[in-house]
């Protein structure tokens, strides 16, 4: 399964971005997706992620704001952002997920998300 997220760009402080990560090939139903993100000078973080079956986790940081969800028919997976805030500022990236929690496969280029305040 190769992963390609977008979605992306520039948004003011309290604004809202939905962020696609479309697969391709035959194996995206059977997998989980998560979806992690990179600030200048900061370490990747887990944000959110969804099983296979559409159960959620989310850092707590972004509980509340942040929504993980997937479409299996049009593989892919969304990560809605609302009420985002400048420290949201980010590369995001989206990955493979298996069920025991271990993320595979390429980062990728990710999709840049800028807040302003």
């Amino acid at each position: 399964v190769q992963l390609q997220a977008s979605g992306g760009g520039l948004v003011q402080a309290g604004g809202s971005l939905r962020l696609s990560c479309a697969a391709s090939g035959s194996l995206f139903s059977i997998i989980g997706i998560s979806w992690h993100r990179r600030a200048p000078g900061n370490v990747r973080e887990l944000v959110a992620s969804i099983t296979n079956r559409g159960v959620t986790n989310y850092v707590d940081s972004v509980k509340g704001r942040f929504v993980i969800s997937r479409d299996n028919a049009k593989k892919t997976v969304y990560l809605q952002m609302n009420s985002l805030k400048p420290e949201d500022t980010a590369v995001y990236y989206c990955r493979g997920r298996t069920l025991q929690g271990t993320d595979f496969g390429p980062w990728g280029q990710g999709t840049q998300v800028t807040v302003s305040s």
